[in-house]
């Protein structure tokens, strides 16, 4: 089969790379310098499996029938699939997802009159989405099939994933399914099909309740550290049981990323009819949670503040709604005296803060060093430290 890919980060990407050993994948984007790397087998994201594909196809010991280009219609003409995975975002002055991006591929799609072209969307959109696109655009070949991809593990994800769920009962969307799973290695994977609209609400509803339990250790771990307790033991305890389980159970600044931030936001807004106060509490305890992290950083009256690294997570690349970004914020709004370090970043500053390169310098200016994630290399510094990584992992 032809499939043509809209967009190359993390969904994208992985996905391209996963159907490129039994399929003719064409994957498009706007930059040119991804597209380029891409052809050339070398990743514009960190992923460890993409990686590892990219580096055994360049050396002719992995077969991926992949290309890029920034031509949507040599990519979309003749495609059995066009999937669609453009990054969108909530919008909070209109309290709804930006889908712009999606529809403008949809668009492109149609202008192309493929009757055999289905378009297949990956991007993160309300519910509702679908069949409002439907009948918006008069098509009936288009459905949502959600992705539940890990930052720098998205490929991983495709190849042993939790579950696939395509919304749709058509022909066609068997078939994708069945693409997906003879794609995977994990074998006997779970597939449901359903319709559009609860495919969508599980894609919300899922990065909602990890937010949720996100907040729940973060809010827990704010009452140990104002009661003097010890936060580590806490957890630990609870965690034994099995109903709660000793995952997805280690404090950060907050929740952050490329989806938990805002598919909770427009899950919210999807509740606008809908009897509810947990959802609403989830976003406003991320919100809290890193107010405290500020104000506790600066209760210590430091004399230069470090922020190490701006990524969300360790083995990452993507700053996108970090917490850190609005503990920092938060920060300013008191003093001025702040420093980065991060070596990823091409500039001398961020968002109006000093960055530095210099792990070294870094380490000896600062008089206290924040980190959302804990790192070997402050160990020598770890009296400087302040985090609430207690478990030093994700």
């Amino acid at each position: 089969m032809k499939i043509a890919i809209a967009g190359t980060g993390y969904v994208g990407l992985s996905l391209a790379t996963l159907l490129s050993e039994k399929n003719e994948v064409v994957a498009v984007d706007i930059v040119p310098e991804k597209v380029k790397r891409v052809n050339n087998f070398v990743s514009p994201i960190r992923d460890e499996y993409i990686e590892k594909y990219f580096n055994e196809a360049a050396e002719g010991k992995r077969k991926l029938n992949l290309r890029s280009t920034l031509d949507w219609e040599d990519a979309f003409t003749d495609a059995d699939y066009v999937v669609i995975a453009t990054p969108t975002d909530y919008n909070a002055d209109e309290n709804f997802f930006n889908t712009s991006s999606v529809e403008d591929v949809i668009e492109k799609v149609i202008s192309l009159d493929n009757p055999k072209t289905t378009i297949v969307i990956k991007s993160t959109i309300p519910v509702g989405y679908v069949n409002s696109i439907r009948k918006k655009y008069n098509i009936d070949n288009i459905f949502f099939s959600p992705e539940f991809l890990r930052e720098g593990k998205a490929l991983y994800d495709n190849l042993y994933p939790s579950r696939i769920i395509v919304g749709s009962f058509s022909e066609k969307a068997q078939q994708f399914a069945d693409i997906l799973r003879d794609a995977a290695l994990a074998k006997d994977v779970q597939v449901l099909m359903m319709n559009s609209d609860e495919a969508e609400a599980v894609k919300l509803f899922s990065n909602t309740y990890l937010a949720l339990r996100v907040a729940y250790f973060n809010e827990l771990d704010t009452y140990a550290k104002v009661k003097g307790m010890d936060a580590k033991s806490i957890i630990s305890g609870i965690s034994l049981d099995p109903r709660i389980g000793a995952h997805y159970n280690n404090p950060s600044f907050g929740y952050g990323g490329y989806c938990l931030p805002k598919d909770t936001k427009q899950l919210l807004a999807n509740y606008k009819d809908v009897p509810q106060d947990l959802i609403k509490a989830i976003v406003k305890a991320n919100v809290i949670r890193k107010k405290f992290i500020a104000d506790d950083v600066l209760a210590g009256n430091p004399k230069l503040i470090g922020i190490y690294r701006l990524t969300m997570k360790s083995e990452s690349d993507n700053f996108r709604d970090a917490a850190i970004r609005d503990v920092i914020k938060n920060i300013k709004e008191k003093t001025d005296k702040i420093l980065i370090y991060e070596p990823m970043l091409d500039a001398d500053e961020f968002e109006g803060v000093k960055v530095t390169k210099n792990l070294k310098d870094f380490k000896s200016k600062c008089s206290v060093i924040v980190a959302n994630r804990v790192s070997p290399e402050l160990d020598d510094v770890r009296d400087k430290v302040y985090t609430r990584d207690l478990f030093a992992r994700d």
